[in-house]
């Protein structure tokens, strides 16, 4: 099992560009320490779960390479760069509906891993 600071080593970009699309080898890491790294990174940033579900809706309207164009995905300077990092990743190795599709998925998991993170902070509070 990995502690937060491992799995924050993670490269998301890379790992976003060789989880999707066809036969994506690394779509189950992607879907699991991947999400689970992002919701690390943007916990620390102070992204509300809430934005990151509304930028996964963003994906799913307007694509993978509209939502990298962005100019402030998240509400935040250092927030709004890494979710460029990570969608121009994405953006890269796009090629159709199917993977904008694959990428909001993971948005709305990095999602709710970070609003079940808030949930079990409050409760031990």
């Amino acid at each position: 099992m990995s502690t937060e600071e491992q799995i924050l080593h993670l490269h998301l970009p890379t790992l976003l560009r060789h989880g999707i699309g066809a036969g994506a080898a690394q779509r189950p890491a992607l879907f699991g320490e991947g999400a689970v790294a992002a919701a690390v990174t943007l916990d620390r940033l102070g992204v509300q779960p809430r934005a990151v579900a509304f930028l996964a809706k963003t994906v799913r309207s307007g694509g993978v390479r509209y939502a990298a164009g962005l100019e402030e995905p998240f509400p935040g300077e250092e927030a709004s760069r890494t979710a460029r990092e990570w969608l121009t990743g994405a953006a890269s190795v796009a090629a159709d509906t199917d993977d904008d599709e694959t990428v909001a998925r993971w948005f709305e998991a990095v999602a709710e891993i970070l609003a079940l993170r808030h949930r079990t902070s409050a409760a031990r509070r």
